[in-house]
């Protein structure tokens, strides 16, 4: 970022986060969504429980110019920490250093995933509310309020509250409709009325989300093994055409890991715009992690009666301490994972998009 003509455009809330000296160039999470919405390219969300796969990620985005977002849940990342061990200010300091190690001066966003809204109770919403601040105060420039687990006149209500300091900054926004589970679990598709609804709602509020994430068949997790990939691209179609021409929003795909990757290129043709990518990244750090301490996660976890991925704060000074080499073979494995995964959402050239567009507007 040094030098570069888009350091004009990093938000306020995180341009004093990067150091003068520090190329990393977070841009705004709406910036980058209307620059690619006419364009039938798909942005890659990684989920970063595990640090050590940042900058192979980095590197591939840095060779195919491709924009990218690092995001974590409400679950991963809080104010405690989550299941991983860190808060937002940790999240995005930890983005910024790896930034700066391997001089990553591609654009990108920093997205607060999945802040979740499960009930209508004051303690739930003011929990949300809290982490959105702590969020914007630590330099995310893009956040998804995910109310989707209440009724459509609650989920826009909640949307429209919770916003308000997103909106003020003119942040990135996602909202979502239809709950998107597990893998191994059933919901029922979203449908074009459920999402015409919501975004009708919110519009009467003055809320303009960027993305809206919906239930089309996807999972969240890994797959059950021989468990069917039944992702319905027809209505994902439908709904974009239903709400993009009203409403100037693009659809947002959660669930991605085990989808096969011709498939993925498919999802840009259908509106798509944001590809979240989350269990595989972890999949690929356990690959990489030395096997004793693996062994000791994979025990903890039998123990506890947990999913292994509850594991990741537990061992979080071992896995941060892990010997370069393992880390170094970590960061390799996430550098051909992510060139595989860019070139399949259709990502190349979208750094040179959005800074044609951010550009374009002085």
């Amino acid at each position: 970022m040094n030098g570069t003509p888009l350091r004009k455009f990093v938000p306020e809330n995180v341009a004093s986060k990067v150091p003068q000296e520090n190329p990393a160039c977070p841009v705004n999470g709406r910036d980058v969504f209307r620059a690619l919405s006419p364009h039938n390219v798909i942005v890659m969300a990684c989920n970063i429980r595990i640090p050590s796969v940042i900058p192979g990620i980095m590197r591939a985005a840095a060779e195919l110019d491709a924009l990218v977002a690092f995001e974590l849940a409400k679950s991963e990342g809080n104010l405690d920490g989550g299941y991983t061990g860190m808060t937002p200010e940790i999240f995005v300091s930890t983005i910024l250093a790896y930034a700066g190690q391997v001089r990553f001066s591609t654009p990108f966003v920093i997205h607060g995933d999945h802040i979740t809204v499960k009930d209508t109770s004051e303690k739930e919403v003011e929990g949300s509310r809290a982490l959105i601040e702590a969020e914007i105060d630590a330099g995310y420039t893009s956040f998804a309020i995910d109310a989707s687990f209440n009724q459509i006149p609650d989920n826009a209500r909640i949307v429209a509250d919770l916003s308000r300091p997103i909106g003020e900054r003119n942040l990135g926004l996602e909202v979502e409709v239809g709950e998107i589970k597990a893998a191994g679990s059933e919901a029922t598709l979203s449908t074009v009325s459920e999402a015409v609804d919501l975004m009708e709602r919110l519009a009467t509020e003055g809320v303009k989300a960027d993305l809206l994430a919906i239930n089309n068949g996807s999972k969240h997790g890994n797959y059950l093994e021989g468990e069917k990939i039944s992702i319905d691209l027809d209505r994902t179609r439908e709904i974009y055409e239903a709400v993009h021409g009203r409403f100037a929003v693009s659809i947002a795909q959660h669930g991605i890991t085990g989808t096969p990757l011709h498939l993925i290129g498919r999802f840009a043709d259908c509106g798509i715009r944001k590809g979240n990518v989350g269990t595989q990244w972890q999949n690929v750090a356990h690959a990489g992690l030395p096997p004793a301490l693996m062994q000791r996660m994979r025990d903890w976890a039998k123990e506890t009666g947990k999913d292994i991925k509850f594991a990741t704060k537990q061992f979080k000074q071992e896995i941060d301490a892990i010997p370069a080499e393992d880390a170094r073979g970590i960061e390799d494995a996430a550098y051909r994972e992510a060139l595989s995964l860019l070139r399949a959402f259709r990502a190349e050239g979208t750094g040179q998009i959005v800074s044609d567009y951010l550009i374009a507007r002085v």
